[in-house]
């Protein structure tokens, strides 16, 4: 993955261009600073998916993909209350978000509740209209699970001096197994993720990220994620039970996961680029036990991921105003299986490349329009199979 980090550090380190850029702020970062007492919000996401197969009839599916509602109040000029609740697919409804933000200075905030965990590009900044293509990008569904969030407290601010700005956070980790073995090589930690649905801890995790903005139109962020997956088995276990402890051991993962992200924008030009890297231990112990209770695919030591992506604002080059129309073009590699251990066998399936190249319209700059085509492959074929994507976003 060399290789890949190289790319990445070219696409920031060719863009350098001095002068101090307002930190970005996304939607629960606009509410903080309103002036107003109640603030509402939302996005929705309504899409169209068809698979394109030249031997093979294929349903598409339609579906209202999320519906969001924000909603910001501020008591007074330190403390803020933030909550996002989500409806997906019409059926389901979520808490994406609800923390409470005191505001001690500029450079240090408390905030406690439920929280994205600040990894990468798109989990923190995951309305239709940031991103480019009708899906999300892989590396942030696959590799880092989002919409991700989690329960819990820390710390967060910016130094406008030296345009810095900083998260760190102490939360519940993954729930890595509770009777079934969440975690696996097809979903990673997707279907782990807690959501502040009567979570447990059975350890605590921690995550940061620091992001500088003082080169002119250019973010670069990097972000951690460090502890354990959590475990329903040490739950009423005695201290001195040491074979029951060890039990309680092998149903857990430890993981470390990094990322190093990038956005450049100039005029009507837009790169941006990704690349994630996440260590696993305990493998062997977690595949094994999992197995043993047959609920386990086979989880890796290590997933790797990037992205790089370019776009460019046609109506940049005209008298077009509050609207852009953007052609662009997507490459990914992920690997849910970069490496493993002796039990488990390497799934081909798991390693992956897409390319996404599409059109997208911001009739305003609350609403597109979008529409692209994706081609995906995985190591145990040759051929690409084809998806065109259809979607309208609105943000408000």
């Amino acid at each position: 993955m060399k290789v890949q980090l190289t790319l990445l550090l070219l696409l920031t380190g060719n863009l350098l261009f001095s002068q101090n850029e307002t930190v970005n702020q996304n939607s629960a970062g606009k509410m903080l600073v309103s002036d107003t007492k109640l603030t509402i919000g939302g996005y929705a996401q309504m899409d169209y998916n068809q698979p394109l197969n030249n031997e093979t009839r294929k349903n598409g599916l339609l579906d209202v993909t999320r519906m969001v509602m924000l909603f910001g109040y501020k008591f007074n000029e330190r403390t803020n209350f933030i909550t996002e609740i989500e409806f997906e697919h019409v059926n389901e409804v979520y808490v994406e978000q609800a923390f409470l933000n005191y505001k001690i200075n500029n450079w240090l905030n408390f905030r406690g509740g439920l929280m994205l965990i600040p990894m990468g590009l798109i989990n923190e900044y995951h309305e239709p209209t940031t991103f480019n293509g009708v899906n999300r990008p892989m590396v942030d569904t696959k590799i880092i699970p989002t919409t991700w969030r989690e329960l819990g407290a820390g710390f967060a601010g910016s130094f406008n001096d030296i345009s810095l700005k900083y998260q760190a956070y102490v939360v519940n980790g993954f729930n890595g197994y509770n009777g079934t073995a969440q975690v696996n090589g097809n979903d990673a930690f997707r279907k782990a993720r807690q959501k502040g649905i009567k979570s447990y801890i059975s350890s605590p995790n921690f995550t940061a990220k620091v992001e500088f903005y003082g080169i002119s139109k250019l973010n670069i962020g990097v972000s951690a994620y460090i502890g354990n997956t959590q475990s329903t088995l040490y739950n009423n276990v005695a201290r001195d039970n040491a074979a029951l402890l060890s039990k309680a051991d092998s149903s857990v993962l430890n993981m470390n996961m990094t990322a190093i992200d990038a956005k450049y924008t100039h005029k009507g030009l837009q790169l941006r680029g990704q690349f994630t890297y996440t260590t696993i231990g305990n493998t062997e112990a977690y595949n094994t036990f999992a197995k043993n209770a047959g609920t386990n695919k086979g989880i890796g030591k290590a997933m790797a991921g990037y992205y790089l992506e370019a776009g460019y604002n046609v109506f940049q080059l005209t008298r077009i105003e509050n609207s852009e129309l953007i052609p662009f073009i997507r490459y990914e590699k992920y690997n849910t299986q970069h490496q493993t251990d002796r039990v488990t066998l390497k799934n081909d399936t798991y390693n992956n490349s897409l390319i996404a190249a599409g059109l997208g319209w911001k009739i305003t700059p609350g609403a597109i329009l979008k529409a692209d085509i994706e081609f995906t492959r995985n190591q145990a074929t040759e051929k690409y199979s084809k998806t065109l994507n259809l979607g309208i976003g609105i943000h408000f």
